[in-house]
């Protein structure tokens, strides 16, 4: 039990002797007692937009699609308890149907790492349409609705950055306050970021949407970025610290996975035969007057599409490397120390979004974290 109480201390020691040596202590304070124990209150939020652009070749006039897919507010509370910057954390989700959200960060006098994966499913979907037609003002339509089945995104984000100016500027200051900024500083930053998701809307009940969306039935983005942005800490006055970080990145890999699926359907427009189509034979893949494709605004004797008909397959899956792609990092820290006890407020934007042909997706992900800690 000694022996292990000695290594212990030997741990100690060396963290508090690296804590205070990378720094310049006229402009970051190393707090005397090295213990923190901090309460957790955090929301994250993803929004993703799909663009989409269809033309009508017997008339000139084309639309401009924008679906919406925006999950609940992902909120849970945790704490966190450790020694200097090195501890543990635990959090507990208070939202329903947020799916699942898991985050792990460290920031030191030189370096910040930072990795998030979230996962979810919705049905919930906002459709925007802008009609144009020749010698017609554009038309503007919105329709706030519910996907047949669900839809699942899933993006894993991992970002590290460099400081150069550690000695004197802690991001560690605003986002965990393992030391303490006591006059105002700036540092220029170096940062990398591998970001991909996943977009899937492959169901079999999605069919009509994914006809719609030219055969496109799931999305894969790998992306990595590499960037230089500045921090800044404002000190007004003891003990209080404001940081903004703002860091673009350029995609030096940018791949795009494209998986799609073939239909017995098709938009209007694009089969030259129009009628006598039959039934569907799902062994040769051909209606009975040997169309492959039938177009959507061809209906049953009633006027209604007939569901059971809708047949589907997926097909080679294509992959292509896009341009250079401009991202963004965004950060906000707010922190006050007061005796031994101190509150924070962090929040983080980052936007990503990719292009093919003439579908395009934004992600926008974005968190904002309150904090009540004690340094013991």
């Amino acid at each position: 039990m000694s022996t292990l109480m000695e290594q212990f201390r030997q741990v100690q020691s060396y963290l508090d002797n690296k804590a205070r040596a990378k720094v310049d202590p006229n402009y970051i304070e190393v707090p005397v007692k090295p213990w923190r124990v901090i309460l957790r209150y955090k929301e994250n939020m993803v929004d993703v937009d799909y663009y989409n652009t269809y033309d009508y070749p017997e008339s000139n006039d084309y639309s401009d699609w924008q679906l919406c897919f925006q999950p609940p507010v992902a909120s849970s509370v945790g704490f966190w308890v450790g020694y200097r910057g090195t501890g543990l954390s635990f959090s507990k989700s208070l939202a329903k149907n947020a799916g699942r959200y898991y985050s792990i960060s460290s920031t030191g006098a030189k370096y910040g790492f930072n990795f998030r994966l979230r996962r979810f499913s919705t049905s919930d979907v906002t459709l925007h349409t802008t009609d144009y037609e020749a010698g017609k003002d554009p038309k503007d339509t919105t329709i706030e609705s519910y996907m047949p089945a669900p839809v699942w995104i899933r993006s894993v984000y991992i970002n590290g950055y460099y400081v150069f100016n550690g000695r004197r500027y802690s991001q560690a200051a605003a986002y965990n306050q393992s030391v303490i900024q006591r006059h105002s500083a700036g540092s220029l930053l170096a940062g990398a970021t591998w970001y991909q998701s996943s977009l899937d809307l492959s169901d079999p009940e999605n069919a009509l949407l994914i006809v719609i969306n030219r055969n496109v039935g799931r999305i894969k983005v790998h992306q990595a970025n590499l960037g230089l942005g500045y921090g800044y800490n404002f000190v007004p006055f003891r003990g209080f610290v404001i940081n903004a970080m703002a860091m673009p990145t350029l995609s030096v890999y940018n791949r795009v996975k494209v998986y799609k699926y073939d239909f017995n359907y098709c938009l209007p427009g694009s089969e030259e035969v129009e009628d006598n189509f039959g039934k569907w034979n799902k062994e040769t893949r051909r209606w009975e007057n040997g169309a492959t494709h039938k177009p959507l605004s061809e209906t049953d004797d009633q006027g209604e599409y007939v569901a059971d008909q809708f047949d589907y397959w997926e097909t080679e899956p294509e992959t292509t490397y896009s341009a250079l792609r401009l991202n963004l990092d965004l950060r906000l820290g707010i922190a006050y120390n007061w005796s031994n006890y101190f509150i924070s407020l962090q929040a983080q934007y980052n936007n990503f979004h990719y292009k093919k042909d003439k579908s395009k997706v934004n992600l926008f992900d974005a968190y904002a974290r309150v904090s009540l800690g004690v340094r013991l």
